[in-house]
């Protein structure tokens, strides 16, 4: 049976759907199928976006309709009817997965005590104990603005709480916990104690208001004041709107009042505000807003048309047929969600929750024991957590490449690393705000630099002395992005580097063999793919830097990637692969790989290491047996060494494709300080995997 939790609340906008998305995550790091379950429906009319913002999760495998349980016209037709039928939905799911985050209903109707009281039942019938979401803001619903309203304080929570338990115990439900959201940032701990008092000895965990969480997006806005995009880039509407400026004055008036992240309401006919914002936006001496509401319903002059045309502006810019009065209103009421399309939010929930609530504690109140399986999600995290524990600076030399500053982003919000991005600061800056990222704690340095151009300078030239490099050619070097990244990691100023998203693999690892070069008794730099399969994780090498390596080469690189395996927690047994096992085949690439893993054995007695042996021989437990009966690696291999870059390349790309498995990497081993690289057509977690591995490998030599 399923070990489940149902999350629930004592009135509407709370910010449950921060809780859950918190909850479904840190229940996928402990086991392999996690569910998502919505006993009542919030629309019949449309698909709710939460349970698809939880079915989006990487853990999940349902589909929308088997999470639904019934509607609201259900429960008021018949409760009890309901009741039943929301069970047996919800056994259905059960059935399927290790554990479910289970979603209360959303006081999308009578928002009344009795909801709470129904939603008790529901937990008590499915056995599922309660997670209470309590909210930390007055007036929640009707009479927020922008999202935004007072905080409650500490003596009203637990009022709230004293209500809300009674409600829960008055049904038979078992309390698990109790979290205290969007409470104000300065009273955590008071707000905590007053809910502790209303139920002494239940874990109480309180979590601040983010204002970006419950800001509403461009595309909301346009939505509400029923609107349409008529300039600007249609991929910036899901930046968030922090506040209004209405422009009711002419433009010398209205430029000092513009904030950071507000929306700007302009009269459509007042063309000379609406230029002078731009001219604002353009200059980059006036706060950066989210967008411009153009309200009246007027067409711009066709000279202003062609002037916007000619500006390089993506700022969103949406016409409404509204009056002024009615667009603010329309404006003000708008509310942000959690949904799944918005990174930002969607990191800044997990950041939140992973600060401010006790996971392990949360694991250890549902008895839920973690798996031996290690799914790919599972890894994943593993190394964030490990990067987190001991965080590195790493440097990303790409800074004009939107998926950088999008997985900057969200290795900030989780704490991965501290970062140095390299570009124009102005223009990196500018490009992370259009694109609605929040990287101000990263340094933006520029290659071109001045002071530590000159220094890298005299440090390339001494460097490379041998081979002639004068004082000048060092300095244009060191200017390119990839030999500035790499000087900063040799002189101390960053632990790490990760490059390649719009640059080749030898233009990132160049600079490396040049000025960081390779440990000590480490004749090569090789590489290797952490390939994480649905139940396990191995490890391939080389698959990426050489081509036909011979025989002393291949020991290296056999070393080398237990050592990588080893750091990353995988328990290292070592198959040097080629055409043939054991004896049964001769020929030079046989015998390149029989020379190998003697060379391996000599240099490390302590590995477990077995070679020529088939792929097959080396991964099937019953083709080992048979092949290479009492072997320790045969069947059980961890480690696969390739006899070449070609065997290796493809093989690594079959498995990925075929087995859905995924490849992380190629990680780059070997050298005195990490540098690694990146695929061209890498995906945001690609880079934000890489800089976590990047940054455990900087955290030093001490394995797992």
């Amino acid at each position: 049976m399923a070990k489940s939790i149902y999350i629930t609340s004592a009135e509407g906008q709370t910010g449950k759907s921060t809780i859950a998305l918190g909850t479904l995550d840190t229940l996928s790091h402990q086991v392999q199928r996690v569910g998502v379950f919505r006993p009542i429906a919030r629309s019949t009319s449309e698909r709710d976006y939460v349970v698809e913002l939880l079915l989006n999760h990487d853990s999940v495998d349902l589909d929308y309709d088997e999470c639904i349980g019934v509607t609201y016209d259900a429960v008021h037709e018949d409760a009890d009817a309901a009741l039943s039928h929301i069970v047996e939905r919800y056994k259905a799911v059960e059935s399927k997965c290790d554990a479910v985050v289970i979603l209360g209903s959303d006081f999308t109707d009578v928002g009344s005590p009795t909801e709470l009281g129904y939603n008790a039942r529901i937990a008590t019938n499915l056995g599922a104990p309660v997670l209470l979401v309590l909210g930390g803001r007055s007036n929640q619903g009707s009479g927020e603005r922008l999202g935004q309203a007072d905080p409650r304080s500490a003596h009203q929570m637990g009022d709230i709480a004293e209500l809300a338990l009674l409600e829960l115990k008055n049904a038979h439900a078992t309390l698990l916990a109790v979290i205290a959201n969007r409470v104000d940032a300065d009273h955590l701990g008071e707000v905590t104690a007053a809910i502790e008092k209303a139920e002494p000895g239940v874990p109480v965990w309180a979590i601040p208001e983010d204002p970006y969480l419950i800001a509403p997006s461009m595309e909301s806005i346009m939505r509400a004041t029923d609107g349409v995009l008529l300039k600007g880039d249609p991929g910036l509407l899901g930046r968030e709107a922090l506040g209004v400026v209405v422009a009711g004055m002419g433009m010398v008036n209205v430029l000092p009042r513009l904030i950071e992240g507000a929306v700007l309401v302009v009269a459509g006919d007042r063309t000379e505000v609406l230029l002078a914002a731009m001219m604002a936006q353009s200059s980059g001496t006036f706060p950066s807003i989210a967008g411009i509401v153009l309200n009246g319903g007027f067409d711009l002059p066709e000279p202003v048309e062609r002037l916007l045309d000619g500006l390089p502006q993506t700022l969103p810019i949406i016409r409404t047929n509204l009056g002024t009065y009615d667009t603010i209103v329309a404006i003000t009421r708008t509310r942000g969600r959690l949904a799944a399309d918005s990174q930002r939010k969607y990191d800044a929930a997990l950041a939140l929750f992973e600060k401010n609530v006790d996971a392990e504690g949360l694991v250890r109140l549902l008895e839920l024991s973690r798996t031996d399986v290690v799914t790919p999600l599972m890894f994943e995290y593993g190394l964030l957590e490990r990067a987190r524990a001991n965080t590195k600076h790493i440097v990303l030399p790409e800074g004009d490449d939107d998926r950088i500053l999008r997985a900057a982003h969200t290795l900030l919000a989780r704490g991965v690393a501290q970062l140095t991005i390299l570009g124009e600061p102005f223009e990196v800056r500018s490009r992370a705000i259009e694109l609605g990222l929040d990287i101000s704690a990263a340094e933006v340095l520029s290659s071109h630099d001045p002071v530590l151009g000159l220094k890298f300078a005299e440090e390339y030239a001494r460097i490379r002395a041998h081979k002639g490099v004068t004082l000048d050619q060092a300095r244009d070097q060191v200017s390119d992005v990839s030999y500035f990244g790499t000087m900063m990691v040799h002189l101390g100023l960053a632990d790490g580097m990760v490059s390649g998203a719009a640059h080749t693999t030898a233009h990132t690892i160049r600079p490396g063999f040049e000025i960081i070069k390779t440990k000590p008794g480490v004749n090569v730099v090789s590489s290797v793919f952490l390939m994480a399969l649905e139940d396990r994780v191995l490890v391939y090498g080389d698959c990426a830097v050489i081509p036909d390596p011979d025989s002393s080469q291949l020991a290296d690189i056999a070393i080398s990637s237990t050592e990588t395996a080893v750091r990353f927690g995988i328990d290292p047994r070592v198959a040097m692969l080629s055409y043939s096992t054991g004896e049964s085949g001769s020929g030079a690439d046989v015998e390149k790989v029989r020379e190998a893993t003697a060379l391996v054995r000599s240099r490390r007695p302590d590995l477990l290491v077995e070679g020529p042996i088939q792929y097959d021989a080396a991964a099937d437990a019953a083709v080992g047996a048979s092949k290479m009966p009492g072997s320790e690696v045969a069947g059980r291999a961890t480690v696969f060494i390739f006899p070449d870059l070609n065997t290796g390349n493809n093989t690594y790309k079959a498995v990925q494709r075929s087995a859905g498995a995924v490849a992380i990497g190629p990680v780059l081993q070997g050298l005195n300080k990490p540098i690694n690289d990146l695929s061209r057509g890498a995906l945001v977690q690609d880079i934000v995997n890489t800089v976590a591995i990047t940054a455990i490998q900087a955290q030093g030599d001490v394995p797992v």
